[in-house]
């Protein structure tokens, strides 16, 4: 059986991780992110996956049935419409690319998109935001955007899923356990 390369599979697993905190998934298929072309020109390390749906299908292929974990993940790609993360490294601080998020976040827009989480830290310069979509009480998409000083990362997660065995994924494909009582 064809095996999925360890940092694919870590960051798809981490990518239903982030999903798993949340009431439910978002359809962002018809987001666009932004290439941030500069950024990867400055980056030291760099991740760039775009998964539709039928690429998502051939990922599941190279996951091993017979391994109780990949079958788990197999059955939450299964669900997925898209995945797509952009995420940079620096080995310095970077110029944040303000252009490309303020071009994120005009599609990120009431009604359809809300914000959920909005975080900020003046002592580690981060920023986290969070934003869903969803129709009624039912989310649609979800989009995660994390800048700090030598990282920036953004996640757009699309498609139906069982959360019930997302959940299931903690401790499993690098997706760690989550503390008790959270």
């Amino acid at each position: 059986m064809r095996r999925v390369p360890s940092c694919l599979r870590a960051w798809i697993a981490c990518a239903a991780y982030v999903v798993s905190c949340f009431p439910a998934l978002v359809l962002a298929a018809d987001l666009r992110l932004p290439d941030f072309d500069l950024l990867r020109d400055k980056a030291s390390d760099s991740v760039v996956i775009s998964l539709d749906e039928s690429l998502l299908g051939m990922a599941g292929q190279y996951l091993d049935p017979s391994n109780p974990a990949d079958a788990k993940a197999k059955s939450v790609i299964q669900g997925l419409k898209s995945i797509q993360v952009r995420s940079f490294t620096f080995e310095k601080s970077y110029p944040v690319p303000t252009a490309e998020i303020a071009a994120l976040r005009a599609q990120l827009m009431p009604p359809r998109w809300r914000q959920a989480i909005k975080t900020h830290s003046e002592s580690d310069h981060s920023d986290v935001d969070l934003y869903i979509a969803a129709d009624g009480n039912q989310a649609q998409g979800l989009v995660l955007i994390v800048t700090e000083p030598h990282e920036f990362t953004v996640v757009s997660i699309s498609g139906a899923i069982d959360l019930e065995k997302l959940h299931s994924l903690e401790g499993h494909l690098g997706v760690p356990k989550l503390p008790a009582g959270k």
